[in-house]
Protein backbone atom coordinates (compact mmCIF):
# COMPACT_ATOMS: atom_id res chain seq x y z
CA UNK A 1 0.00 0.00 0.00
CA UNK A 2 1.21 3.36 -0.78
CA UNK A 3 1.67 6.02 0.98
CA UNK A 4 -0.76 7.94 -0.32
CA UNK A 5 -3.29 5.23 0.05
CA UNK A 6 -2.23 5.02 4.04
CA UNK A 7 -2.90 8.42 4.00
CA UNK A 8 -6.11 8.60 2.46
CA UNK A 9 -7.37 6.17 4.83
CA UNK A 10 -6.12 7.85 7.59
CA UNK A 11 -8.29 11.01 6.45
CA UNK A 12 -11.56 9.08 6.01
CA UNK A 13 -10.55 7.99 10.17
CA UNK A 14 -10.44 11.44 11.17
CA UNK A 15 -13.06 12.92 9.27
CA UNK A 16 -15.63 10.15 10.48
CA UNK A 17 -16.13 12.61 13.20
CA UNK A 18 -18.55 14.46 11.32
CA UNK A 19 -21.10 11.67 12.01
CA UNK A 20 -21.45 12.66 15.31
CA UNK A 21 -21.42 16.52 14.37
CA UNK A 22 -25.23 16.99 13.32
CA UNK A 23 -26.77 16.33 16.55
CA UNK A 24 -25.77 19.60 17.94
CA UNK A 25 -28.56 21.08 15.19
CA UNK A 26 -31.24 19.34 17.34
CA UNK A 27 -34.30 21.83 17.90
CA UNK A 28 -35.63 22.50 20.81
CA UNK A 29 -34.05 19.55 23.05
CA UNK A 30 -35.74 18.98 26.44
CA UNK A 31 -34.41 19.17 29.68
CA UNK A 32 -33.75 15.67 30.20
CA UNK A 33 -32.81 14.86 26.91
CA UNK A 34 -29.70 18.30 27.45
CA UNK A 35 -28.74 16.91 30.61
CA UNK A 36 -28.62 13.32 29.37
CA UNK A 37 -26.73 14.38 26.55
CA UNK A 38 -24.29 15.85 28.54
CA UNK A 39 -23.82 13.22 30.95
CA UNK A 40 -23.15 10.89 27.56
CA UNK A 41 -20.55 13.43 26.20
CA UNK A 42 -18.91 13.51 29.98
CA UNK A 43 -18.48 9.84 29.86
CA UNK A 44 -17.05 9.86 26.64
CA UNK A 45 -14.82 12.24 27.82
CA UNK A 46 -13.46 10.51 30.86
CA UNK A 47 -12.67 7.27 28.83
CA UNK A 48 -10.50 9.65 26.90
CA UNK A 49 -8.59 10.78 29.10
CA UNK A 50 -7.82 7.95 30.26
CA UNK A 51 -7.18 6.20 26.92
CA UNK A 52 -4.60 9.21 26.55
CA UNK A 53 -2.86 9.19 30.02
CA UNK A 54 -2.28 5.28 29.36
CA UNK A 55 -0.73 5.60 26.04
CA UNK A 56 1.42 8.56 26.90
CA UNK A 57 2.43 6.66 30.29
CA UNK A 58 3.31 3.26 28.31
CA UNK A 59 7.08 4.51 27.00
CA UNK A 60 7.70 5.83 30.10
CA UNK A 61 6.51 2.96 32.12
CA UNK A 62 8.71 0.93 29.65
CA UNK A 63 12.03 3.20 30.20
CA UNK A 64 11.47 2.21 33.72
CA UNK A 65 11.39 -1.29 33.35
CA UNK A 66 14.56 -1.28 31.96
CA UNK A 67 16.20 1.25 33.43
CA UNK A 68 16.53 3.20 30.80
CA UNK A 69 16.52 6.85 33.13
CA UNK A 70 17.44 9.24 30.12
CA UNK A 71 14.43 8.65 28.22
CA UNK A 72 12.36 7.97 31.41
CA UNK A 73 12.76 11.69 32.49
CA UNK A 74 12.58 13.25 29.20
CA UNK A 75 9.29 11.92 28.75
CA UNK A 76 8.30 12.36 32.45
CA UNK A 77 8.93 15.84 31.65
CA UNK A 78 7.69 16.40 28.44
CA UNK A 79 4.29 14.71 29.97
CA UNK A 80 4.14 16.76 32.74
CA UNK A 81 4.57 19.77 31.01
CA UNK A 82 1.64 18.56 27.91
CA UNK A 83 -0.59 18.06 30.99
CA UNK A 84 0.07 21.41 32.14
CA UNK A 85 -0.23 23.48 29.31
CA UNK A 86 -3.46 21.90 28.38
CA UNK A 87 -5.14 22.01 31.88
CA UNK A 88 -4.08 24.85 33.69
CA UNK A 89 -3.27 26.81 30.48
CA UNK A 90 -7.10 26.69 29.67
CA UNK A 91 -7.90 27.72 32.69
CA UNK A 92 -5.94 30.90 31.65
CA UNK A 93 -7.16 31.10 28.33
CA UNK A 94 -11.38 30.46 29.62
CA UNK A 95 -10.29 33.57 31.93
CA UNK A 96 -9.39 35.94 28.99
CA UNK A 97 -12.32 34.29 27.17
CA UNK A 98 -14.49 35.11 30.13
CA UNK A 99 -13.48 39.13 30.51
CA UNK A 100 -13.91 39.88 26.26
CA UNK A 101 -17.21 37.94 27.01
CA UNK A 102 -18.07 40.41 29.65
CA UNK A 103 -16.38 43.65 27.97
CA UNK A 104 -18.14 42.50 24.63
CA UNK A 105 -21.82 42.49 26.49
CA UNK A 106 -20.86 45.97 28.22
CA UNK A 107 -19.89 47.27 24.37
CA UNK A 108 -23.34 45.90 23.33
CA UNK A 109 -25.25 47.40 25.82
CA UNK A 110 -23.63 50.93 24.67
CA UNK A 111 -23.97 50.44 21.32
CA UNK A 112 -28.16 49.72 21.76
CA UNK A 113 -28.07 52.73 24.03
CA UNK A 114 -26.37 54.48 21.17
CA UNK A 115 -28.67 52.55 18.38
CA UNK A 116 -25.28 51.25 16.81
CA UNK A 117 -24.94 47.34 15.99
CA UNK A 118 -24.06 45.19 19.10
CA UNK A 119 -20.81 43.28 18.82
CA UNK A 120 -21.04 39.21 18.83
CA UNK A 121 -20.13 37.87 22.10
CA UNK A 122 -19.32 33.94 21.47
CA UNK A 123 -21.30 31.67 24.36
CA UNK A 124 -20.04 29.24 27.24
CA UNK A 125 -21.22 26.69 24.94
CA UNK A 126 -19.51 27.55 21.91
CA UNK A 127 -16.49 28.26 23.91
CA UNK A 128 -16.60 24.55 25.11
CA UNK A 129 -17.56 23.26 22.06
CA UNK A 130 -13.99 24.47 20.32
CA UNK A 131 -12.16 23.74 23.62
CA UNK A 132 -13.41 19.94 23.03
CA UNK A 133 -12.28 20.10 19.54
CA UNK A 134 -9.46 21.38 20.04
CA UNK A 135 -8.58 18.71 22.66
CA UNK A 136 -9.55 15.84 20.48
CA UNK A 137 -7.70 17.59 17.81
CA UNK A 138 -4.48 16.62 19.80
CA UNK A 139 -5.70 13.35 20.74
CA UNK A 140 -6.26 12.88 16.54
CA UNK A 141 -2.84 13.67 16.17
CA UNK A 142 -0.96 11.88 17.88
CA UNK A 143 -3.41 8.92 16.74
CA UNK A 144 -2.34 9.56 13.44
CA UNK A 145 1.28 9.39 14.32
CA UNK A 146 0.78 5.64 15.22
CA UNK A 147 -1.23 5.02 12.04
CA UNK A 148 2.03 6.85 10.20
CA UNK A 149 4.26 4.79 12.39
CA UNK A 150 2.46 1.53 11.62
CA UNK A 151 2.93 1.87 8.12
CA UNK A 152 6.74 3.40 8.36
CA UNK A 153 7.61 0.23 9.90
CA UNK A 154 5.63 -1.94 7.79
CA UNK A 155 3.03 -3.19 9.51
CA UNK A 156 0.28 -2.08 6.99
CA UNK A 157 -2.35 -4.70 8.75
CA UNK A 158 -2.08 -3.05 12.10
CA UNK A 159 -2.14 0.33 10.21
CA UNK A 160 -5.25 -0.41 8.82
CA UNK A 161 -6.81 -2.11 11.78
CA UNK A 162 -6.12 1.31 13.44
CA UNK A 163 -7.59 3.58 10.87
CA UNK A 164 -10.95 1.07 11.35
CA UNK A 165 -10.87 1.54 15.20
CA UNK A 166 -9.71 5.21 15.19
CA UNK A 167 -12.55 5.90 12.61
CA UNK A 168 -15.56 4.26 14.76
CA UNK A 169 -13.82 6.10 18.03
CA UNK A 170 -13.84 9.60 16.02
CA UNK A 171 -17.73 9.14 15.58
CA UNK A 172 -18.31 8.88 18.92
CA UNK A 173 -15.71 11.89 19.38
CA UNK A 174 -17.56 14.13 17.41
CA UNK A 175 -20.96 13.62 19.36
CA UNK A 176 -18.54 14.93 22.42
CA UNK A 177 -17.63 18.03 20.55
CA UNK A 178 -21.15 19.43 20.00
CA UNK A 179 -22.76 18.33 22.74
CA UNK A 180 -22.47 21.49 24.76
CA UNK A 181 -24.27 23.13 21.96
CA UNK A 182 -26.91 20.59 21.99
CA UNK A 183 -27.49 20.61 25.95
CA UNK A 184 -27.96 24.47 25.86
CA UNK A 185 -30.16 24.60 22.69
CA UNK A 186 -27.70 26.72 20.49
CA UNK A 187 -27.93 25.00 17.36
CA UNK A 188 -24.51 25.68 15.31
CA UNK A 189 -24.75 26.43 11.52
CA UNK A 190 -23.55 23.97 8.80
CA UNK A 191 -20.27 26.54 8.25
CA UNK A 192 -19.31 25.96 12.24
CA UNK A 193 -20.14 22.05 12.35
CA UNK A 194 -17.22 22.03 9.12
CA UNK A 195 -14.79 23.68 11.29
CA UNK A 196 -15.43 21.89 14.43
CA UNK A 197 -14.92 18.43 12.43
CA UNK A 198 -11.97 20.29 11.12
CA UNK A 199 -10.23 21.11 14.01
CA UNK A 200 -11.27 18.31 15.82
CA UNK A 201 -10.52 15.39 13.43
CA UNK A 202 -8.02 17.16 10.80
CA UNK A 203 -5.14 16.09 13.20
CA UNK A 204 -5.70 12.38 12.32
CA UNK A 205 -4.47 12.90 8.83
CA UNK A 206 -2.35 15.38 9.37
CA UNK A 207 -0.69 13.15 12.03
CA UNK A 208 -0.65 9.93 9.27
CA UNK A 209 1.36 12.32 7.05
CA UNK A 210 4.21 12.98 9.82
CA UNK A 211 4.28 9.62 11.21
CA UNK A 212 5.30 7.98 8.22
CA UNK A 213 8.11 10.29 8.08
CA UNK A 214 9.09 10.43 11.91
CA UNK A 215 9.01 7.97 14.44
CA UNK A 216 9.04 9.97 18.08
CA UNK A 217 7.71 8.55 21.38
CA UNK A 218 8.80 12.04 22.56
CA UNK A 219 6.46 13.96 19.97
CA UNK A 220 4.03 11.59 20.69
CA UNK A 221 3.75 12.11 24.42
CA UNK A 222 3.89 15.70 24.10
CA UNK A 223 0.42 15.76 22.39
CA UNK A 224 -0.87 12.99 23.81
CA UNK A 225 -0.13 15.18 27.59
CA UNK A 226 -1.68 18.06 26.05
CA UNK A 227 -4.66 16.84 25.42
CA UNK A 228 -5.54 14.81 28.46
CA UNK A 229 -4.76 18.14 30.03
CA UNK A 230 -7.42 20.19 27.83
CA UNK A 231 -9.96 17.20 27.87
CA UNK A 232 -9.60 17.17 31.58
CA UNK A 233 -10.89 20.54 31.88
CA UNK A 234 -13.61 20.13 29.68
CA UNK A 235 -14.99 17.45 31.36
CA UNK A 236 -14.56 19.39 34.68
CA UNK A 237 -16.53 22.57 32.76
CA UNK A 238 -19.33 19.69 31.86
CA UNK A 239 -19.53 18.71 35.65
CA UNK A 240 -20.45 21.83 37.21
CA UNK A 241 -22.61 22.11 33.95
CA UNK A 242 -24.54 18.52 34.82
CA UNK A 243 -24.77 19.59 38.58
CA UNK A 244 -27.24 22.51 37.79
CA UNK A 245 -29.69 20.12 36.04
CA UNK A 246 -30.17 18.83 39.02
CA UNK A 247 -30.49 15.28 37.22
CA UNK A 248 -28.44 13.32 39.38
CA UNK A 249 -29.63 9.94 38.20
CA UNK A 250 -30.05 10.37 34.66
CA UNK A 251 -26.83 12.20 34.83
CA UNK A 252 -25.50 8.87 36.65
CA UNK A 253 -26.82 6.70 34.03
CA UNK A 254 -25.51 8.92 30.90
CA UNK A 255 -21.74 9.14 32.16
CA UNK A 256 -22.38 5.17 32.41
CA UNK A 257 -23.33 5.14 29.05
CA UNK A 258 -20.63 7.26 27.82
CA UNK A 259 -17.93 5.08 29.27
CA UNK A 260 -19.22 2.05 27.58
CA UNK A 261 -19.37 3.64 24.05
CA UNK A 262 -15.52 4.42 24.54
CA UNK A 263 -14.74 0.86 25.95
CA UNK A 264 -16.99 -0.19 23.02
CA UNK A 265 -15.30 1.90 20.11
CA UNK A 266 -12.09 1.41 21.36
CA UNK A 267 -12.23 -2.63 21.30
CA UNK A 268 -11.52 -3.05 17.81
CA UNK A 269 -7.94 -0.65 18.27
CA UNK A 270 -6.64 -3.00 21.44
CA UNK A 271 -7.71 -6.09 19.22
CA UNK A 272 -5.37 -4.68 16.80
CA UNK A 273 -2.37 -4.67 19.56
CA UNK A 274 -2.39 -1.06 19.10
Amino acid sequence: MSSAHIALLGAIAGFTIYLGLPIGRLRKPTPRLKGGLNAVAIGILLFLVWDVLTHAWEPIDEGLSKHHWGPVATGGLVLAAGLGIGLVGLVHYDAWIARRRRAAADASTAANAANGPAPKIRSQASSLALMIATGIGLHNFAEGLAIGNSAAQGELSLAVLLIIGFGLHNATEGFGIVAPLAAEGERPTWTALLWLGLIGGGPTFLGTLVGQHLVNDTLSIAFLGLAAGSILYVVIELLAVARKTGLKTLTTWGIFVGLLLGFATDAVVTAAGA
